[in-house]
């Protein structure tokens, strides 16, 4: 690559060279991008080419069988018709020469002579292909035969062509004939084509016949040749069919096993919380498992990621991709450790440690780094809170005044502040994690005067565990020591010289102390204060929340009234543009106009519709909204709702499916119902894409029928769930939303569900379909 990715290169160094090599870079991503959406639509298009290609073999034999046949029957009609005329032809000029030469025949010698003028009035090339020529004279008594057939000659010529009928019938017809002739050999009769024609004076006809054998012999060579043309072309054909699909399959078969295998690492991967990367170095482009991708939060796919769209999400400041790119190309080195963050799907950063090593593929000169990358957010956070502890803890031991030191089971030296170091003016050497107490005791220079385990003079009121010290240069000290849960001890220190020396500054230290005292009351009468604020807060808040709850009914009052006074008029537009639209008091002049009206009516029925909802919703916030509870047949109500989103559903080519038993009664408002059931399936339509299905069902729960409104629309995310049926609350906002409609379809529905004493609930999955479902009272059936 001498620089595939140096297209952030050219920026941090800015030098001119490196601009033309980023250009260069670019071109060649730019260039990658289509070839790997073209690799995908070639895989995508692959299992339906291994179906089609056997089949379109196979009706090109058909094809080419048909047409050759079509070709050969043809060529059968074309032979038959040139054969027929040829025939017609030469009957038609030699009779016209017999007639010509017919007063010159001597009465002596008549068959001898007409045999000669037979033989000379025949067209060149006449007898060819087994043409036989017939004379007959006015009897019907074959007279003369070209070429010489004395077998026949003498017969009746009625008796050769045609014994079943008259030889005046038969002479009379024109045109040629197929008929069985009998030439008199021992072989049976064959079939022969015939033509007669009259001669005048003396003679009485000439015939003329070929045999349809002759006639038809080049066809049958061609008949031969492309039958066996056909059959070897099929043959070879079907072979190569046959070892495309088995090729084929050999092929899915590997494919299913590799998509197998597949699944079997993405999911290990995905639970071990890593996923396998490819970055072609050459290139700039990288493949990621699907466990990587579900690692950071993101929709897995099989598209190749470009340098850039990795840059984008991996922190600046962790690592820098095409520095590690330009070294690892440059020095040569194969093994790559590293540890850095990228960006989730949901704005976090995610820590991972990818380790690789670079391999060239055989053949090819292009490097590739491959590895693993694993998720060590948590343990980079368990490490850094430990590091944070640790901190806290050294933080808080060296900020306190005592000294502090900390010793193993072994004796050992775990930590020490630097009072204690100071206090025992111990060097640095000595204060090393893991010295034994002995060598830190050797090295101070301000040891105790009475150590353990002599016993000290004990304060009054020390606790247990506690003892009073003297050092060498006379301070004292009061040193409390607790065994740890691990069998080690823990020694504070505090200095008490003070103490010893002034016990008459006790009284200012109790004078301190009332004042401390003081400095409490005076705090514990400030948190009463603050306690009396909160009390008048909350009073306030409460004073409050009633002036919200009336400002909310006063606006669905104002909601109400308005929505009341908005449908007298909209009624007028949508009644007279409906009448302009029907024309009933006669044409409106311009196409164009009834347009304008079909737009006019849809608008103010439109909003018609949404005043109704603003008004029902009004009306079910301010608390007037009133049901009458009744026994309704489920059925009836479920079938009235789902006809009228027929219409709708049919324009989307949406199924829409009822399933409830006649003989389900409840107790319930039934035009409340109804508006439920029409709300929910409305709703359903709406969200599904078009050939979906919307399911309504309802089936008994104990004493209570269950309604359930199924679709296989676009579904909900959990967080929209629980605000979806909210008042005037949609998922989209009104930047991105695709779908017309106030947003109080749900919330009606839910408000209308409550007043019967039940509860609405939504179960949906994003891309897979929604389902709502509420239950009412059963009624009894008196049948």
């Amino acid at each position: 690559m001498t620089r595939a990715l140096a297209g952030d290169a050219s920026t941090r160094r800015g030098d001119k060279d490196s601009k033309a090599e980023e250009s260069a870079g670019k071109a060649r991503l730019q260039l990658a991008v289509p070839l790997a959406a073209l690799r995908d639509t070639i895989l995508s298009s692959d299992t339906v080419m291994r179906r089609v290609i056997p089949g379109l073999a196979i009706v090109f034999i058909i094809v080419l069988a048909l047409f050759r046949a079509g070709e050969l029957a043809t060529s059968h009609s074309d032979t038959e018709a040139a054969a027929q005329t040829t025939l017609s032809l030469m009957a038609t000029v030699t009779a016209n020469r017999l007639n010509a030469i017919e007063n010159t025949l001597p009465v002596n010698g008549f068959r001898t002579t007409l045999k000669r003028a037979l033989a000379d009035s025949l067209p060149a090339g006449a007898t060819a292909r087994s043409r036989i020529f017939l004379v007959a004279d006015r009897s019907g008594t074959i007279a003369a035969t070209a070429p010489a057939h004395p077998a026949l000659e003498g017969k009746p010529i009625s008796a050769l062509l045609s014994p079943s009928q008259p030889l005046t019938v038969f002479g009379a017809r024109a045109g040629v004939l197929s008929i069985p002739v009998d030439l008199g050999r021992d072989e049976t009769s064959e079939q022969y084509l015939a033509t007669v024609h009259h001669l005048d004076g003396k003679l009485g006809m000439v015939a003329v016949l070929q045999s349809e054998y002759a006639v038809y012999a080049n066809w049958r060579d061609d008949l031969s040749a492309n039958v066996t043309l056909f059959v070897g072309t099929s043959l070879v054909l079907l072979a190569v069919i046959y070892g495309f699909f088995s090729q084929a399959t050999r092929a899915e078969s590997a494919d299913e096993m590799y998509a197998s295998t597949r699944a079997r690492i993405d999911t290990a991967l995905t639970h071990g919380r890593c996923g396998l990367f490819d970055w072609d170095l050459s290139r700039g482009r990288m493949f990621w498992s699907s466990s990587l991708y579900e690692l950071l939060g993101r929709e897995p796919k099989d598209d190749i990621l470009s340098f850039a769209d990795v840059a984008d999400i991996t922190h600046p400041d962790d690592i820098d991709l095409l520095g590690l790119a330009e070294h690892l190309l440059e020095t040569g080195e194969t093994l790559v450790d590293e540890t850095f963050r990228m960006r989730h799907a949901d704005g976090s950063w995610i820590w991972l440690r990818a380790r690789g090593e670079i391999q060239s593929e055989p053949g090819r000169a292009e490097p590739h780094l491959i590895g693993i990358c694993i998720d060590i957010t948590e343990q980079h956070q368990l490490a850094e809170q430990s590091r944070m502890a640790d901190l806290r803890l050294r933080d808080a031991i060296e900020t306190i005044s005592e000294a502090f030191v900390l010793w193993n089971a072994k004796n050992e030296l775990v930590i020490c502040n630097s009072n204690y170091q100071s206090l025992h003016s111990l060097p640095n050497s000595a204060v090393k994690a893991g010295t034994p107490y002995s060598d830190v005791m050797a090295a101070a220079s301000n040891a105790e005067i009475a150590p353990q385990p002599v016993t000290v003079t004990q304060r009054g009121g020390a606790p247990e565990g506690s003892y009073e010290a003297q050092l060498e240069d006379n301070r004292w000290l009061q040193i409390s020591e607790r065994r740890t849960k691990d069998g080690g001890f823990v020694s504070v220190g505090t200095d008490i010289t003070a103490l010893k020396k002034h016990e008459e500054k006790l009284m200012e230290s109790e004078k301190r102390l009332k004042a401390t005292v003081s400095d409490l009351q005076k705090s514990r009468q400030t948190l009463e204060f603050q306690a009396r604020q909160l009390v008048e807060m909350a009073d306030k808040y409460q004073e409050e929340k009633t002036r919200a709850e009336a400002a909310n009914k006063a606006k669905s009052e104002f909601l109400a009234n308005i929505s009341h006074e908005l449908r007298t008029p909209l009624n007028a537009i949508i009644g007279f543009s409906d009448i302009m639209t029907q024309e009933m008091f006669g044409p409106i002049g311009t196409e164009r106009y009834g347009d304008y009206c079909k737009d006019i009516y849809s608008s103010g029925t439109y909003l018609l519709n949404v005043i109704n909802d603003i008004l029902d919703m009004s009306k079910i916030e301010a608390g007037r909204m009133s049901i009458d509870t009744e026994v309704v047949n489920a059925a009836s109500v479920a079938e009235d709702a789902s006809r009228i989103v027929t219409g709708a559903a049919t324009e989307k080519n949406i199924s829409v499916t009822t399933d409830v038993a006649d003989d389900l009664l409840v107790h319930a408002d039934k035009r409340a119902l109804k508006q439920i059931l029409l709300n929910l399936l409305a709703n359903a339509v709406k969200f599904t894409s078009d050939s979906g299905v919307v399911a309504l069902k309802a089936e008994p729960r104990g004493d209570k029928l269950r309604f359930q409104v199924t679709d296989t629309g676009i579904g909900i995310s959990e967080r929209d769930i629980e605000r979806l049926a909210q008042p005037f609350v949609q998922v989209e906002n009104q930047f991105t939303k695709t779908h017309q409609g106030s947003g109080l379809g749900l919330a009606i529905a839910r408000s209308l569900v409550e007043l019967h004493g039940g509860s609405l609930k939504i179960h949906s999955e994003v891309k897979k379909g929604t389902t709502v479902s509420f239950t009412l009272p059963l009624a009894e059936n008196d049948d």
